[in-house]
C-alpha cells in the first residue's frame, strides 16, 4: 500500500466531481488545478480526461514531494509535475511549465479549485477570481467545490457544525456565503454561470469571463 499522503474525502467525491466537469467542459483543453493538495483529484481527471493537459499546484511546498510521487507513479502524460502557486501572489508562476506558452497569462481553459475557500482567509476568494480572469482563456471557466451558505436555503447541521468547528480552529475560516463569493467574482470580470449541487451538501460552481 502507498505510504502517501490519502485523503478520504478526496477518494469520496473525485468521482461526482470527475462527472460534473466532464458534462461541463469539452474534449480537450489545458487545465489549472488550484490547491491540489495529496494530488489525488489531479491523478483521478487526468486518467480520465485524456484530451486534458492538467497542472496541479499548491501553496504549500511540503505537499509538493509526495504530490509529485503520487503523480510520477500514475505515469500520464497529460498530467504536469507540480508547482508551488499561492492565489495571494501579485502574479502567478507564469514562466514555468504549463504557463508559459505565448498568450501572455491567458492560457488556460479551465481553472479548478476545490475546498480551499473554507479552510483559508477570506482575501483567498478576491486573489483566486481575479487571478482567474488573468489567466482564463476567453470562454474559459473557474470551477470551484466545496460548501457554501446560500440566501434562502436552509443550511445543513452538518454544514452549521462544520463551519462552527473551522472558526474554533482559525477565526480566518469558515463557510463563504455563496452571494459573497458571487460578489468577488463580478467585481474581478467574472459571472456566475452554474450552479450544481453535490453529494454531502457541497455545491460546484461554475464561473466565466463576463
Amino acid at each position: 500500500m502507498s505510504s502517501l499522503p490519502h485523503s478520504p474525502s478526496a477518494d469520496r467525491n473525485k468521482q461526482p466531481i470527475l462527472d460534473a466537469l466532464t458534462a461541463i467542459l469539452g474534449e480537450e483543453g489545458a487545465a489549472l488545478e488550484i490547491a491540489s493538495g495529496t494530488g489525488q483529484h489531479a491523478v483521478w481527471f487526468a486518467a480520465a480526461m485524456r484530451g486534458w493537459s492538467w497542472q496541479p499546484t499548491d501553496a504549500d511546498a511540503r505537499m509538493l514531494p509526495a504530490m509529485a510521487s503520487r503523480i510520477a507513479e500514475a505515469a500520464l502524460p497529460n498530467l504536469h509535475a507540480p508547482l508551488l502557486l499561492d492565489v495571494m501572489a501579485s502574479r502567478w508562476p507564469s514562466e514555468r511549465s504549463a504557463f508559459a506558452g505565448g498568450q501572455g497569462d491567458k492560457q488556460f481553459d479551465a481553472i479548478f479549485c476545490a475546498n480551499m475557500l473554507h479552510i483559508s482567509p477570506w482575501a483567498t476568494c478576491a486573489a483566486l477570481m481575479q487571478g482567474a480572469a488573468r489567466h482564463l482563456r476567453p470562454g474559459g471557466v473557474l470551477v470551484t467545490y466545496g460548501p457554501y451558505f446560500e440566501a434562502g436555503v436552509p443550511a445543513a447541521p452538518s454544514n452549521i457544525a462544520f463551519d462552527e468547528d473551522l472558526r474554533a480552529r482559525n477565526p480566518d475560516w469558515g463557510i463563504r456565503r455563496l452571494d459573497d463569493v458571487a460578489a468577488q467574482a463580478q467585481q474581478a470580470g467574472l459571472a456566475l454561470r452554474q450552479r450544481h449541487a453535490m453529494p454531502a451538501n457541497n455545491l460546484l460552481l461554475v464561473f466565466g469571463l463576463r
